[in-house]
């Protein structure tokens, strides 16, 4: 190759810098950048950021960790702790929160390669395994209103978590007993195939006290559930509807599934096998409510859940009147239609409140809009009129196996309006629960009755059933008092 000619045009001379040649001051300026970054990486984090990686573990995991009150992460974590005395908090619902209060030390080499590191390791306590459960049991109970999960949203295992969490803490078999209770209570709310899923794994985490299921275990959850499903002849149509492919093919073709048929068939049509329920000649006004009196017994199983029962009560002959809702508002200002702003802060009603104007074929007489908590404050009022002799008994809402008993005799005139009942609402009620798993678990709804006048004609029965938050107000819902003795309710 021919030799390039170099051109004077093409050299660069450095200058000489304050008597040094190129050769030096470019050393020192290299020198000097090498060390701003030295101190940057080894030296700044540590000095003005100085502290420790914390990791937290806790038993059982998931526990909420807080750092002076505020929330870092959930245990198993680590987590950068500044300098200083420190209060960190592990907080797990069911379980007692724990307190630790440290001084956390820096260090300035390096701190971003080798950091101080504080390992915590905690055992969270709890008072009481069943009453803890019965929070998890909620959440679970809670989550069936949003549906079938799907990529836009994703219920969490509440159930099963609390049976890990929780299983291992039970203090003695009656506690244990109450936490399987627990579970028998939440089978009511299992309606999508993910909590059907939660479901089992919760029965069978709780069968070997929160550990992973042994071969003896699996087989005494396998029998409880034969047992379960046997002795709640609607579960075939449960499981008919959760199942899919060949696990549905097998439940609807089975016998049992059609047994289960035949009966819901016979109790749709709201015929009571065993004659309609006795009516007595009592009658209580009280608020200008008239209230008719009905005999219980005489429940057929085909009609209700087994177990169900009803005693004798008195049944308003219609929904809270508007003459009756006046004079509750003259003596209970509070909830009046003008201190919504206060009622709704309160969590007592939502928008929508007493507005039931401009709805075309509502019916003429009845309250709608209100709430059912002021329906039960309606209640609580008119039991202050009651006769001096009622003095045993108390007004509330009538519980759902009441107002089905009395809708069956012919004394409610369903299709005006939805009327709020007071049992917390169950999905899945034709399966049995022990009263106090029940009562415990709740829900976060409450159960309606009757259909309105905006549903299609022949729609509604007897057995219709739908819930509503207990705050909510709409126009299509009201209320039908009853006076029972106190205590008592329809289960």
């Amino acid at each position: 190759m021919p030799e390039k000619e170099i051109l004077s045009e093409d050299e660069v001379h450095l200058k000489s810098l304050w008597g040094m040649r190129p050769g030096v001051y470019l050393a020192c300026i290299y020198g000097i950048i090498l060390v701003v970054i030295l101190y940057l990486v080894l030296f700044n984090p540590g000095i003005t950021k100085p502290g420790s990686v914390v990791t937290v573990n806790s038993e059982p995991w998931g526990a909420a960790v807080y750092v002076d009150g505020a929330y870092r992460s959930a245990a198993p974590c680590s987590i950068f702790v500044p300098k200083g005395h420190r209060l960190i908090e592990l907080e797990l619902p069911g379980f007692s929160p724990k307190q630790i209060e440290m001084d956390i030390a820096g260090k300035v080499f390096a701190s971003v390669f080798f950091p101080n590191k504080i390992e915590i390791t905690e055992k969270l306590e709890t008072s009481g395994a069943a009453k803890a459960f019965s929070t998890y049991a909620a959440e679970f109970a809670s989550w069936t209103f949003i549906g079938e999960p799907s990529a836009a949203h994703q219920a969490p295992a509440s159930l099963s978590d609390g049976a890990y969490r929780l299983g291992k803490s039970a203090a003695n078999p009656a506690e244990l007993k109450s936490m399987e209770e627990t579970i028998t209570a939440s089978a009511r709310f299992a309606v999508t195939r993910a909590s059907l899923r939660d479901l089992i794994r919760a029965k069978t985490l709780l069968d070997n006290q929160g550990l992973s299921p042994s071969p003896v275990s699996l087989l005494a959850s396998a029998k409880d559930a034969i047992d379960f499903l046997d002795g709640n002849p609607g579960a075939a149509l449960w499981l008919g509807s959760l199942l899919t492919g060949d696990a549905q093919s097998a439940v609807t073709a089975s016998s049992w599934y059609g047994e289960a048929s035949n009966t819901t068939e016979a109790s749709s049509s709201g015929t009571n096998k065993q004659g309609a329920p006795l009516q007595g000649g009592g009658v209580i006004e009280a608020g200008s409510l008239s209230f008719r009196m009905i005999n219980g017994g005489g429940l057929s199983e085909e009609n209700f859940p087994p177990g169900t029962s009803v005693g004798s009560f008195f049944i308003c002959d219609t929904v809270i009147s508007a003459g009756a809702w006046d004079k509750f508002l003259d003596q209970e200002p509070k909830w009046k239609p003008e201190n919504i702003d206060s009622l709704v802060k309160d969590g007592l009603v939502k928008e929508g409140y007493l507005n039931n104007s401009g709805f075309p074929g509502a019916p003429e007489e009845g309250v709608s809009g209100i709430s059912w908590y002021a329906a039960k404050a309606f209640c609580q009022w008119l039991g202050a009129s009651l006769p001096a002799q009622y003095g045993s008994f108390e007004v509330r809402l009538p519980a759902e196996a009441e107002w089905e008993f009395a809708a069956k005799a012919g004394l409610i005139k369903t299709g005006e309006y939805w009327e709020w009942c007071e049992d917390p609402y169950a999905p899945l009620s034709f399966l049995s629960a022990p009263a106090r798993a029940a009562a415990a678990l709740g829900s976060s709804e409450r159960s309606l009755r009757g259909g309105s006048w905006i549903n299609p004609r022949g729609s509604v029965q007897s057995e219709t059933r739908g819930s509503l938050p207990p705050s909510f107000c709409s126009p299509f819902v009201s209320a039908r008092p009853v006076i029972a003795p106190k205590g008592m309710t329809g289960e």
